[in-house]
């Protein structure tokens, strides 16, 4: 089918870019209504200070061949989340298919190769209010719309898709909750069949990192040039936010995705799975490519 998800609605929280924004177009093409979420607005961006918009998000929702749908929600705030879900409940007919929980904004915050106690406390319990209590408040509400009916698939966007250590205690405690809190929702949810999952990408291509290594889209293997740490490794298997994004739409489509639920997948694995490419064609598989690196044992 063209349209796999046509008539089903998602939101997906933390549009604005990255994953977020890439994630959202795939559902989006695969024709599903799409609630994009976030703070950055035209003319009043967020604390990252970057140029992407939910506006923008939801204008390629819209592009690709879904219903994109702006709405900003700052996620910390219960009040706005509330809101959010209520608009849709209304405008939706009680109808919810999918949670994307993707809000993060712990870039700044984390200062990597530093030891928990010398880092910023102020910093790090940030990092859990806006990665960890922003999901677990977004899923509270989606959860209750989703049971009504019997059915309905929570992601949980996490970086990783184990327990190990990440380099740095708070963004570790953020990502690895990510995945407990998929698990733990799905033992919860499951008498009354809504799926809950975490899933993890490679090496984003968003546009943040793009910034960081000075390269776009367009030369992005330019990166190996740059001699920044990791840089190699991004030139040689990063994948861009589409990637994850057709994974998420593959298992919203995936009649039998509560089979999933509990589980955590790369998007290495889904791309193993459902058998798309990235949207350069190109099939990057971050577990293979870290084994024969040494980068993952």
């Amino acid at each position: 089918m063209d349209k796999p998800l046509q008539g089903k609605v998602a939101v997906v929280a933390g549009a604005t870019r990255g994953a977020g924004r890439g994630i959202a177009v795939m559902l989006g093409a695969a024709g599903a209504t799409v609630y994009c979420t976030g703070r950055s607005v035209r003319g009043n961006r967020s604390d990252m200070n970057r140029p992407e918009t939910i506006e923008e998000t939801a204008e390629m929702v819209t592009a690709a061949g879904g219903t994109g749908i702006p709405v900003r929600v700052d996620h910390r705030d219960e009040a706005q989340v509330r809101e959010l879900f209520a608009r849709v409940e209304k405008e939706q007919d009680g109808r919810l298919d999918v949670l994307v929980n993707d809000v993060w904004g712990g870039d700044r915050l984390t200062k990597w190769e530093t030891p928990f106690w010398e880092h910023s406390l102020a910093d790090g319990l940030q990092i859990q209010e806006r990665a960890v209590r922003t999901h677990m408040i977004t899923a509270w509400y989606a959860a209750r719309l989703m049971a009504v009916r019997q059915s309905g698939l929570i992601v949980e966007i996490t970086d990783g898709v184990d327990y190990r250590y990440r380099g740095n205690l708070y963004y570790s405690l953020a990502k690895i909750s990510a995945i407990h809190l998929a698990q733990a929702m799905a033992e919860d949810l499951r008498p009354h069949r809504v799926a809950a999952v975490a899933v993890s990408p490679g090496f984003l291509r968003s546009e943040d990192m793009l910034d960081h290594f000075g390269v776009t889209e367009e030369n992005w293997q330019d990166a190996a040039k740059c001699g920044k740490p990791h840089a190699e490794h991004f030139a040689a298997i990063s994948e861009t936010p589409y990637f994850i994004g057709r994974g998420i739409a593959a298992l919203a489509a995936d009649p039998d995705v509560f089979a999933k639920t509990g589980q955590i997948f790369g998007s290495w694995d889904l791309s193993d799975e459902y058998g798309f490419t990235d949207a350069d064609g190109r099939r990057p598989h971050w577990r293979n490519y870290a084994k024969e690196h040494g980068l993952w044992d």
